[in-house]
């Protein structure tokens, strides 16, 4: 048995804005990919994704709602024999790894499942978010169910707020020098410990006028730059962003990344943000000049995301 691949995600924009219900843009990153399999020989890695799967099966067995039913009895059954998810998504690293792995399940266990080849519509968007929500709490404690979404359509989404998603169209990538790409920390992020600073940031009256009135503003100027192809402006807009969030959003970049984040911003060599909840993992960089990007970033790993 093998399962169809589905691919990690990248939160382009919207980090923290979309929890409070402002604009967010997600776009499909094939790099990295996971499907279902089944083995007789489970051992390590295949080993630790079977035993989380009966958990994520357990965990689905105990859901109490009309949203969606599942093939459960066909879905232990499959774990008994021996299936794993075969990802080569890095976990803890802000590109979906569980995302991944719930969209493939809803795939070959939802009864009454919405497809890909159907008229998508907004409803049917949010139905579908909704569903992933409840099925991916079992990773994260509380989650907006776009990263599985993502991963199932393998679209690019954009987020207008918490009740109004759609497909968006992005500009094809063409051979410039600018570029969107992946620096990696190098360490694990943990999702829930990040939202649960960022809710209890929340409770301060001067941090939630920053998101509405600095934060949201700006990620909502990116995301139109982006759409459009306005590059020029983009990078004026995420130097404002990289800025915003290194004054506001210290806990969630590694220690080891301030100074390397600051070094961004004054050179202009490149501009950073979170990729994800932050806390490890992967960090997003923008980049004018990609070369010149890579030579001051020479000790990091960088992976390429999307040319401008």
């Amino acid at each position: 048995m093998k399962g169809p691949l589905f691919y990690a995600k990248i939160l382009l924009f919207g980090e923290y804005g979309i929890i409070k219900d402002s604009k967010g843009l997600a776009i499909p990153f094939n790099t990295y990919r996971g499907a279902l399999k089944s083995s007789q020989d489970l051992s390590g890695n295949r080993e630790v994704s079977n035993k989380n799967l009966m958990h994520f099966y357990e965990h689905l067995a105990s859901l109490d709602t009309d949203l969606v039913s599942f093939n459960l009895k066909g879905l232990k059954t499959d774990i008994e024999n021996g299936m794993y998810f075969d990802s080569s998504i890095p976990q803890g690293y802000g590109i979906g790894s569980s995302g991944a792995l719930v969209a493939s399940i809803y795939d070959k266990y939802a009864y009454e499942k919405i497809t890909v080849l159907e008229n998508l519509t907004r409803e049917k968007l949010l139905n579908l978010k909704d569903v992933f929500s409840l099925m991916e709490s079992f990773f994260h404690g509380q989650s907006s169910g776009l990263d599985p979404l993502n991963s199932y359509l393998s679209l690019p989404i954009l987020i207008n707020s918490k009740d109004n998603l759609e497909p968006a169209g992005i500009p094809s990538q063409k051979k410039g020098k600018g570029a969107v790409f992946l620096l990696d920390s190098e360490q694990i992020g943990e999702t829930e410990p990040m939202v649960n600073i960022f809710m209890n940031k929340m409770k301060n009256e001067g941090f939630r006028k920053m998101i509405s009135e600095e934060f949201s503003i700006i990620t909502d100027a990116c995301i139109e730059d982006f759409l459009r192809g306005n590059v020029k402006s983009l990078f004026g807009n995420v130097k404002s962003l990289s800025k915003i969030v290194l004054k506001n959003f210290k806990p969630m970049i590694p220690d080891a990344f301030h100074k390397v984040w600051e070094n961004g911003i004054r050179s202009n060599d490149y501009y950073l943000k979170l990729c994800g909840s932050g806390g490890g993992g992967y960090i997003l960089g923008f980049a004018e000049d990609y070369e010149k990007a890579q030579k001051s970033l020479k000790d990091y790993r960088l992976e390429l995301v999307y040319r401008f």
